[in-house]
């Protein structure tokens, strides 16, 4: 017998917050190595850890009624593409400004 709609709904959302923490956890324990090869200011680094959250919370609102408008489902999965692709563009950051921009377009995906 499967799972009820609303249980795969909270299982799909709960990844969502799951990734968020992944996504904390691994820049928290990747600061050394970020300030090592980087070299960015103390405002920079900041900027690196925050804007995502920014970001996101900025963008809540918005999201919610283009999902309301386009199907959730649908930004659900252009969000999941859209991280991967930002995150592709923020391991790849050679410099402290394009990590912030990419750490962006994260909080934005």
């Amino acid at each position: 017998m499967g799972w009820p709609r609303r249980w795969w709904a909270l299982a799909v959302l709960s990844l969502g917050l799951v990734m968020l923490a992944v996504d904390v956890t691994v820049l928290n324990l990747a600061v050394p190595a970020i300030e090592a090869d980087l070299a960015p200011s103390s405002t920079q680094m900041l900027w690196i850890v925050d804007v995502y959250g920014f970001v996101i919370g900025a963008l809540l609102m918005t999201m919610g009624a283009l999902g309301d408008r386009v199907g959730r489902r649908r930004l659900l999965l252009v969000g999941v593409a859209f991280f991967a692709v930002a995150s592709v563009l923020a391991a790849s950051a050679t410099g402290p400004g394009q990590l912030i921009a990419a750490r962006a377009l994260q909080g934005a995906a």
